[in-house]
C-alpha cells in the first residue's frame, strides 16, 4: 500500500493517475453516445432523436447522483467510496451493454450516470489532500486529465469500435475500465484521515452556503458557453464554413488538445491566485467563444478556434478549488456539486445556443451565446466577491510592536 500516515501518498503522480483512469471511464461513457446513436437507434428500434433520451437520463443521474451520493455516504471513508462508485458505475455501463430494450438502456443508463458527479468531486478531495496545499489546483488538473483525455482519444475510439463491432462493446469496455479503476485505487490511493463528526445533514449545509452556491453558479452558467459552441460544431464547420465531414474526428482531437491545455494551464493559474485566475479565464472564455462567430466562416480558421474554445476547460479546476476552500465542513457535498454544475451547464449551453438557430441565427452565432455565458458568469463573480466582503469583512491589522 503506497500511503503514509497523514493521508499524502509516497507516490502522488501514480495516486493521480488511477483517479484519472476513472475519469477517463466517465469521460468516455458520457460522450461516446453521440457517436454511436445511429447504431444505438437502429438496434433498439427507435429514432435517432429518441436516443438522447438516454443522454438526459445519464445527465440527470448526475444531478441526483452527486448530492444525493455525497450526503448517505459522508461517513464512508473517502477511498472506499471511490472505489464503491467505480463499482457502481462498471455495474450501470456493463448493464447497459445488455440491455434487452430501449427504455432499459434509458434507465440503465440514468444509474450509471448516479456516481459520476460524486467520484469526481470525492477523487479532487483525495488528489489534493495527497500532495501539499500550494500544488492542489494542479493535482485536481492532473486528475482531470482523464476527463480530457477522454474527450480526445476514449470517445473517437469507442466511437470507432462501437460502429465496427456493435456499440455494446463500447459501454463493456468503459465497465472494464471501471473494475480496473477500482482495484488500482485499491493499491495506489492512500487512506486519508476519518472525519468521525461527518453526518449527512453537515454535507448538506453545503447547499445552503452563499460562497458555495456562487461558485455553482459560475460553474453551471459561465462554463455553458463552452457547450453552447461544442454541441452544435459539427454542423457550424459543415453547413457554414463548408467543411468535409470526414475531418470530424479531426475537430473532436483539436478540441480535446484545448481542453487538455486548458485544464494543465488553469490549475497552475489557480495555485498562483486563485481569485484572479477565475476571473481572468472567464474574460478569456467571452473573447475565444465571441470570436468563434467570426472565425466560424472559413474552415482552418473554425478548427483553430474550436482548440481555443477547448481551453475554457481552463476553469474547471478553479473552481473545483474554490469549492474546497469555501465548503467549510461539508467538503464532499460541495465538490461533487461542481460536476452536477457542469451537467447543468451543458444542458443550459445547449438549449440556448438551440433557440438562437432555430430563430434564425447563424450556426456561428452558438459563439455569442458562450461570450454572453461567459460575461454573465463574470458578472456573477463579481456580485459574490461584493457580498463575501459584505458578510465576511476583513479582519483588522494588528499592531506590532
Amino acid at each position: 500500500m503506497q500511503e503514509s500516515s497523514t493521508g499524502l501518498a509516497r507516490n502522488p503522480r501514480l495516486a493521480e493517475f488511477v483517479l484519472a483512469l476513472g475519469g477517463f471511464g466517465i469521460g468516455t461513457s458520457e460522450f461516446v453516445i453521440m457517436g454511436l446513436m445511429n447504431r444505438v437507434a437502429e438496434d433498439l428500434a427507435v429514432t435517432v432523436p429518441q436516443v438522447g433520451y438516454a443522454i438526459s437520463s445519464y445527465a440527470l443521474g448526475v444531478v441526483v447522483g452527486a448530492p444525493l451520493i455525497s450526503a448517505l455516504a459522508a461517513r464512508v471513508p473517502k477511498r472506499a467510496l471511490l472505489i464503491a462508485l467505480m463499482l457502481v458505475f462498471a455495474v450501470g455501463n456493463i448493464a447497459s451493454a445488455m440491455a434487452p430494450g430501449f427504455w432499459s438502456f434509458v434507465g440503465l443508463r440514468f444509474i450509471a450516470g448516479l456516481p459520476h458527479g460524486a467520484y469526481f468531486g470525492v477523487a479532487a478531495l483525495v488528489a489534493a489532500g495527497a500532495v501539499p496545499v500550494d500544488q492542489r489546483a494542479r493535482a485536481i488538473a492532473r486528475v482531470m486529465l482523464g476527463l480530457t483525455v477522454a474527450i480526445l482519444i476514449g470517445a473517437p475510439l469507442g466511437t470507432w469500435a462501437g460502429n465496427l463491432l456493435g456499440w455494446q462493446i463500447a459501454f463493456a469496455a468503459v465497465g472494464g475500465i471501471a473494475l480496473l479503476t477500482a482495484l488500482l485505487i485499491r493499491v495506489w490511493v492512500p487512506v486519508q484521515p476519518f472525519d468521525a463528526n461527518a453526518s449527512p445533514l453537515r454535507e448538506l449545509s453545503a447547499l445552503v452556503k452563499q460562497r458555495v452556491l456562487v461558485t455553482v453558479a459560475i460553474a453551471c452558467i459561465g462554463c455553458g458557453g463552452m457547450f453552447s459552441i461544442f454541441s452544435y460544431v459539427m454542423p457550424t464547420l459543415t453547413q457554414q464554413a463548408g467543411m468535409s465531414e470526414a475531418l470530424g474526428p479531426l475537430v473532436l482531437v483539436i478540441f480535446g488538445l484545448g481542453s487538455i491545455a486548458g485544464n494543465l494551464v488553469g490549475g497552475r493559474m489557480a495555485d498562483k491566485n486563485l481569485m484572479r485566475a477565475i476571473p481572468t479565464i472567464l474574460v478569456w472564455c467571452a473573447v475565444v467563444q465571441g470570436l468563434f462567430y467570426f472565425a466560424a466562416n472559413e474552415v482552418w480558421s473554425g478548427l483553430l478556434f474550436v482548440g481555443l474554445v477547448g481551453t475554457s476547460m481552463a476553469l474547471a479546476p478553479s473552481l473545483q478549488t474554490r469549492l474546497m476552500d469555501v465548503a467549510e465542513d461539508a467538503q464532499t457535498m460541495a465538490a461533487s456539486m461542481n460536476h452536477a454544475a457542469f451537467n447543468g451547464a451543458n444542458a443550459l449551453g445547449a438549449w440556448l445556443a438551440g433557440l438562437a438557430i432555430s430563430a434564425g441565427f447563424s450556426w456561428s452565432s452558438t459563439g455569442l451565446v458562450g461570450s454572453g455565458l461567459a460575461l454573465c458568469g463574470l458578472v456573477i463573480f463579481a456580485w459574490g466577491r461584493w457580498l463575501e466582503k459584505r458578510t465576511y469583512p476583513a479582519k483588522p491589522a494588528v499592531a506590532r510592536g
